[in-house]
């Protein structure tokens, strides 16, 4: 089995968001994951590896624990969706990205 992806953390306003990125492809496509998530883990389902690593061979993929999920720092307050939209935005410039698709996922 390949590599699993290192798991970096950009700092967004008060929390620090939890990426990773695999692949080099000309475009960046960044997953947004659904209620709940874990990268981590998710690696370890063959399914989701082989998703991760198709979607990977023909783009950058950027995934992500939102915030109070994964690998992501905890809070004890419900976050909006601008806050959302910051940690995504923070991930993005940090990894130099200009421009990129989001996928969401819900579930």
């Amino acid at each position: 089995m390949a590599a699993i992806p290192t798991t970096r953390y950009v700092k967004s306003d008060d929390v620090h968001v939890a990426y990773q990125v695999l692949g080099d492809g000309p475009l960046d496509l960044l997953l947004v994951p659904g209620f709940v998530s874990h990268m981590e883990a998710a690696w370890q389902s063959a399914e989701t590896s082989a998703f991760f690593r198709r979607l990977a061979s023909f783009c950058r993929l950027i995934l992500f624990d939102k915030r109070g999920t994964g690998m992501s720092d905890r809070g004890s307050q419900i976050f909006t969706l601008e806050q959302r939209m910051h940690d995504v935005q923070a991930i993005l410039d940090e990894v130099g990205s200009k421009r990129a698709a989001l996928f969401g996922v819900s579930g």
